[in-house]
């Protein structure tokens, strides 16, 4: 099932390409208002999911790159022992990969993640921690991964 690679690919370069025009548009902390409950805003995120551990010392890029390395190996060999028949799993695993290669990419090269989506409530105050495309197809590769999963628990 290695073919669906090429979902992992596309993500990786949509994730890339969209922080680099983020990047070159917009400043750290630039915010731009699309519409009354989405926000552009370039930040920088060196912790892991929802600022986890933001405050840590510099061990956390190391822990977090080695959890990344593992997290896509196990991936890898997950994606290649799927049959044919697993589409949907091999389509969820997938979009979690090119997920997690994205964000490990600017942990290599940067030394954080670079975050640009702002979801908040509008009628509230409350704002949703920026993310990315990688977060986004990490999220939706595990929310259809556990509807497949229930689905089969069901047959």
């Amino acid at each position: 099932m290695l073919k669906w690679l090429w979902l992992s690919s596309l993500v990786l370069v949509l994730d890339q390409s969209s922080k680099w025009a983020m990047t070159s548009w917009l400043s750290l902390y630039d915010i731009v208002k699309v519409v009354p409950f989405f926000n552009l805003i370039m930040a920088y995120n060196s912790g892991a999911a929802f600022g986890f551990l933001l405050q840590a010392g510099g061990w956390k890029l190391w822990f977090f790159t080695i959890i990344s390395v593992i997290v896509s190996t196990i991936l890898l060999i997950w994606l290649k022992r799927l049959r044919f028949s697993d589409k949907l799993e091999s389509i969820s695993i997938s979009l979690i990969l090119g997920g997690t290669v994205g964000n490990l990419v600017d942990r290599i090269i940067l030394g954080y993640v670079i975050d640009f989506l702002d979801l908040y409530n509008y009628f509230g105050s409350y704002h949703f921690p920026a993310f990315n495309i990688a977060d986004s197809s990490i999220c939706f590769g595990v929310t259809i991964l556990l509807i497949d999963n229930f689905k089969c628990n069901r047959r």
